[in-house]
């Protein structure tokens, strides 16, 4: 125990998924293991929103005039990425064309057949009942209210301001001791994922995942760091290798960028980031912030066009970029929520929605790995575009940041959990 005490909480991550695959592989019939997987999600979900709405309407209650908050340059990386995102995705798909066998979609699922139909869906989340946006996981309708009622709160006492600071640190430690149990949930997590049969299916898959996963990745570790060089003109491998590590790891395996906005709070607080600002931008992240749900759309489309033998105008390309960067951002926050945006995609070459559905329903096969990576991606650059906007700002009027030194100092601090 002392041991364990003194480990990072990555390490100790780690050591939990080496348990769950050992166990995953010895005893799979121990299905009580997996239900540690389901609780520690479970948990994150349940005290994200009610996290996210506290510390909005605290920080806002409390901010002052003249304190700058990044928020808007932050917004715009996101929009940035996740555009950059769908034109790789487009890019890779062309050099590498892979066609796929189509099979039944286990089920019928309900898509948006219309971009007007993701954008009104959007509008209408965010005027949602705050209490039932908490209960949905609603992100949106969370930030809208808890924002007006931050605004409201602003010419309350002191005292009452100071009441509600208290209670977002009260709700701050109840995150912190579910963190401390993400060992045991990842475990339970990963022992679900090696005993699952559904893990063999992916073999007749294997190039359309490997198209999937490899521009996720050439995204993550080329892409991403070239934008963030060209805002703090510094080596962006520190800082993209921390947040992949710290945030994607959990990611992976939650599969939810809803259930990582805790986890990433916590890193955004190691790195001393603005609260005003973090607060905000991570539980937006992981709603507009979908640069992998916008690969897996764009990818997914043009498979089914190279299957189906259709030739494509770079122009009507050009136009898949922008209609799955925007689809993406409406992508549900759930695990596979971007697949059931493939049929609206495929609208745009005529492909019928009984063919689009089958392709969806590959998408839930191959899932397991697909959604992990997707939400890893997402999940992550919702912290590295939060930290990047902030360190660019900063540098611009004058502040002599190291970022590479930040980050090593604070890689080194653990995770704050209640022992």
């Amino acid at each position: 125990m002392k041991v364990l005490k003194n480990m990072s909480l990555i390490k100790r991550i780690i050591l939990g998924i080496i348990i769950g695959i050992f166990l995953g592989i010895v005893v799979p019939n121990w299905e009580f293991i997996g239900i540690l997987g389901e609780l520690f999600v479970g948990a994150l979900k349940s005290i994200a929103p009610i996290l996210v709405f506290v510390l909005i309407m605290a920080s806002i209650s409390k901010h002052q005039s003249g304190v700058q908050t990044f928020v808007k340059p932050i917004i715009v990386l996101y929009l940035l990425a996740t555009l950059l995102a769908a034109v790789t995705a487009v890019v890779a798909s062309f050099l590498f064309p892979v066609q796929i066998v189509l099979q039944e979609a286990a089920g019928s699922q309900d898509a948006p057949k219309a971009l007007v139909d993701v954008i009104g869906n959007i509008l209408t989340s965010v005027v949602q009942n705050p209490i039932q946006g908490m209960i949905d996981g609603n992100y949106l309708s969370i930030l809208f209210w808890s924002a007006l009622i931050g605004f409201g709160l602003r010419t309350c006492s002191k005292e009452t301001k100071d009441v509600i600071d208290n209670l977002s640190e009260a709700v701050t430690r109840v995150v912190q001791l579910v963190i401390g149990l993400a060992p045991i949930g990842i475990l339970g997590l990963v022992f679900n994922s090696v005993s699952s049969t559904g893990v063999s299916g992916l073999g007749q898959y294997g190039q359309l995942l490997a198209l999937l996963v490899g521009t996720m990745l050439f995204v993550a570790l080329i892409i991403y760091p070239i934008l963030v060089f060209l805002l703090i003109h510094e080596n962006p491998y520190p800082l993209i290798f921390f947040c992949l590590k710290e945030s994607a790891i959990p990611a992976f395996f939650t599969r939810s960028s809803a259930a990582n906005i805790p986890i990433n709070m916590m890193l955004a607080e190691r790195l001393e980031l603005s609260e005003e600002s973090y607060s905000i931008s991570l539980p937006l992240g992981a709603t507009i912030n979908m640069g992998g749900a916008a690969i897996t759309i764009s990818t997914m489309t043009l498979v089914t066009v190279h299957t189906l033998g259709m030739d494509i105008q770079p122009f009507v390309a050009l136009i898949l970029c922008v209609l799955s960067a925007l689809a993406a951002c409406g992508a549900s926050g759930i695990a596979g929520g971007s697949l059931l945006l493939i049929p609206l995609a495929c609208s745009l070459f005529g492909i019928s929605n009984d063919v689009a559905m089958q392709v969806v329903g590959v998408g839930f096969i191959i899932g397991v790995v697909q959604d992990s990576v997707e939400t890893a991606v997402n999940s992550s650059s919702d912290l590295l575009f939060t930290a990047v906007a902030e360190f660019s700002s900063l540098k611009k009027k004058g502040a002599k940041l190291n970022i590479k030194k930040l980050v090593k100092e604070k890689g080194m601090k653990p995770t704050k959990s209640i022992d």
